[in-house]
Formats: structure tokens, C-alpha cells, sequence
């Protein structure tokens, strides 16, 4: 399927399909009702003999037939009631289109710099040429996308220029917009799944990150999201040396309803994973989350007390930890992605969490991240509500950065 065909699905075809499949089910609800409402009547009729009439005045037996009569009479307030229950149920949750939007307000800064200046050059700029390119190069940069990533999409651009004869400017947004996902995805299905465990097995997951990322918060978001799935989650508090984390991880599982195992501060953190996973064996969770400490003197020192930790939880459980999830900081820019190197080196880090995205300029950080260190970025904060972590998606991302120009196209393929 063509980019824009999964855009439009993201952006149009599905709410459009939320409200045929509601349309649908509603019909299907008022035809099973009325196909009740005659079998009551004939039954009725059947049951009752004409030379019993009299009876109904007297016998209190046939009283509730009485009073069964009138609901066939409401049926359409059924309908209308049970139509009502499932808007309300569908509403709780975030529809393909209301997620879309959220990629496009969380990357309204980043939007409103890049895509200014993007509509700056092609407007100086009528014609594709090699000035064109370099400077597109320098806006790109910017926009911290990344020296390697820019350069192979400046070669794809080039390519696709070149093959398809393009000479002016207009819709050059459009190609860009594709070359990116391309880019990004480099042929890779499923980027953002979590390697859950099958049913009845205990899946853990390890949050890594130096402090200030927003790590905590990150895991208390997560811990609903996996919740509002259904699963049972358990929190590990293994960050004992940072004063107040252990306090502050549990706010968060109050908030969203998960125990957290923790000991005092100081405590060795292998020591509170192994009680975690004990913890979470016998009280048959799905999902265990361990936040690990995010400051200590050097690599080295963060190296061994990771090892350790992965030790005793792979020791307990093979094959565990499933997925080591890196928080880092959008708004760092570059600096993210030497935190990215660092604990790459140390630790095998299965995804990223890019946190406050929605509070950066140079939302580019992504693409750099993917590109240079081949992880995949799992989740992306877009904003302070509880479900604005979200998975990341690479059509939603780039509608993110051209929505303007993106609609439009979209608009005039309808036409």
C-alpha cells in the first residue's frame, strides 16, 4: 500500500469506517429486536385461548405476561439505549483519527519551524536544482535529522527527481514525505510491537535513561496504557540511589492502580528485582516495568550495575528482560543521541521512548536515532495526558511535519 493510501486510512477512512461499522451494528441490533418483538406477539397469541379471557382479571399467575407486553412496545428505546452504550463505550477509546491528530499538535513545533522554512525555499526556488538541494540540506539539518540520514535522503530525492523529470518545485513536500517513511522503516514491519510473552507468562520489560528524561513518568503512562489493554502490571522500583524516585514511581502506581515493589533507598537494585519478579510470579501478573537508576559516576560503574540487574532477571527468568526501553529526552536534540550511543554500548537496548517531543523544534531527532543506531522507536510522549505516550508511526510522524501541504494533496486526489 502507497503512503498515501495508509495516510488517507489514518486520516479520513477510518473515522469514516468507525461510523458505517456503528451504522451497521445498529441496524443489525433493531432487526434482531423487532424479529423478538413478533415472536413474543405470535407466542402470546398461541398460549392464550379465547375462552380463558376472564381468567386474566383474576389469576395472578398470568400477571407478568401483562407485564412483559409493554417492553415489546419500547423497542426503539432499546435500541436507542443500547446504541447510546456502545457510542459511549467506542468513545473511551482513541480512534485512528484522534491519534493521527495528536502526532499533528504534538509536532507543532517542530511543524511550524521546518515546515516554514521548507515553503520559504521552494517558494524562492521555482525550479529543482543543485542550489535547491543544498539548501533543503541545511534545513533538514536543523531540523536535527541527522548528517547521515539527510545525505541518503538527498540521494533518494536526486533519484526520484531525476526519474521522473521532475523541473519545478510543486509537490516536492510529497516526495520528501515519502522518502522519509521509506527511510525510516527500511523495509521493517512492526516497529513498535512489544515482545509480549504468550498468555499466563510473565513479560518484563526494563526502563533505562539518565535522570530528568522524564523516565518515571514514562513508566506510569505505559503501565496504564498496557492496563487499559487489559493486562495485569506490576512496577519495580529499582532506582535507589536517586532521592525521591522510589516516592515517586509509586505516586504513579497509585495513580493508575499498580502495586509497586520497592525497598528503602540505597538498597541494591538486583535485590529489588528479584523480589519483583518472586512478586509478580506468584501473583500471576502479566507485565512487570523496572525503572533502573539513571545517574552514576561513569560508564563503567553504569555498565556493572546494568549487567547485574540483567543477570539476576535473566537468571530468574530466561530470555528476560523482552524488551529494554531507553527513555530519552527529545528536546535534548543531539544529546540524545549520545545518551543513545552510550547506553547502546551497555546495555542491548531492544526500542526507544522519545519523551516531550511536543516541546521541541527539531522533532528531526527521530529519524537521526533510527538511521544511525538501526533502533526503533517505540513510543513518543505528544503531550501531559495520561494517553499521550503513544506508539510511534512513521506516516503519522511525517504527516506531522506537512500536514498542511499533505492535505492538500490529499484533497486534490479526491477531487
Amino acid at each position: 500500500m502507497s503512503f498515501f493510501k495508509r495516510l488517507k486510512e489514518k486520516l479520513v477512512g477510518s473515522a469514516e469506517q468507525e461510523k458505517e461499522e456503528l451504522l451497521e451494528e445498529t441496524k443489525e441490533s433493531e432487526a434482531e429486536l423487532e424479529a423478538q418483538g413478533e415472536g413474543s406477539d405470535d407466542k402470546e397469541t398461541a398460549q392464550v385461548p379465547a375462552t380463558e379471557e376472564p381468567v386474566y382479571e383474576e389469576s395472578p399467575v398470568t400477571e407478568p405476561v401483562q407485564e412483559e407486553i409493554p417492553a415489546v412496545e419500547s423497542t426503539p428505546a432499546l435500541i436507542e439505549k443500547e446504541v447510546q452504550e456502545e457510542e459511549a463505550e467506542e468513545e473511551k477509546k482513541p480512534s485512528a483519527w484522534s491519534i493521527t491528530q495528536k502526532f499533528k499538535m504534538g509536532l507543532a513545533k517542530t511543524r511550524n519551524s521546518f515546515t516554514s522554512k521548507v515553503n520559504d525555499l521552494v517558494a524562492r526556488y521555482r525550479k529543482v536544482d543543485e542550489d535547491f538541494f543544498e539548501e533543503l540540506e541545511d534545513v533538514l539539518l536543523q531540523a536535527d535529522v541527522g548528517f547521515e540520514t539527510v545525505m541518503e535522503l538527498m540521494e533518494k530525492l536526486r533519484f526520484e527527481v531525476q526519474r521522473k523529470n521532475i523541473k519545478d518545485t510543486e509537490g516536492i513536500q510529497t516526495i520528501i514525505s515519502e522518502k522519509l517513511v521509506e527511510i525510516y522503516e527500511s523495509g521493517e514491519e512492526n516497529l513498535t510491537d512489544l515482545a509480549m510473552q504468550p498468555a499466563g507468562e510473565l513479560t518484563v520489560i526494563l526502563f533505562v535513561g539518565v535522570n530528568g528524561v522524564g523516565k518515571t513518568t514514562t513508566i506510569g503512562k505505559l503501565a496504564h496504557r498496557l492496563k487499559s489493554e487489559g493486562k495485569s502490571v506490576l512496577l519495580a522500583a529499582g532506582d535507589t540511589f536517586r532521592a525521591g524516585a522510589i516516592d515517586q514511581l509509586q505516586v504513579w502506581g497509585d495513580r493508575v492502580g499498580c502495586e509497586v515493589i520497592k525497598q528503602s533507598e540505597g538498597s541494591d537494585p538486583a535485590a529489588v528485582m528479584y523480589d519483583a519478579i518472586r512478586a509478580a510470579k506468584n501473583r500471576g501478573v502479566d507485565v512487570l516495568i523496572c525503572d533502573t537508576a539513571g545517574r552514576l559516576q561513569n560508564k563503567v560503574n553504569l555498565m556493572n550495575e546494568l549487567e547485574k540487574v540483567h543477570r539476576v532477571i535473566s537468571r530468574e527468568i530466561p530470555n528476560a528482560p523482552h524488551e529494554v526501553l531507553l527513555a530519552l529526552d527529545a528536546t535534548t536534540g543531539q544529546n540524545a543521541l549520545v545518551q543513545a550511543q552510550m547506553f547502546k554500548e551497555v546495555t542491548n537496548v531492544t526500542g526507544i521512548v522519545l519523551t516531550k517531543l511536543d516541546g521541541t523544534a527539531k522533532g528531526g531527532i527521530v529519524l537521526a536515532i533510527r538511521n544511525k543506531l538501526h533502533i526503533p522507536v517505540k513510543f513518543v510522549g505528544l503531550g501531559e495526558k495520561m494517553d499521550d505516550l503513544q506508539p510511534f508511526d512513521a506516516e503519522r510522524y511525517v504527516y506531522g511535519l506537512f500536514a498542511e501541504g499533505l492535505e492538500a494533496e490529499l484533497k486534490n486526489m479526491e477531487d
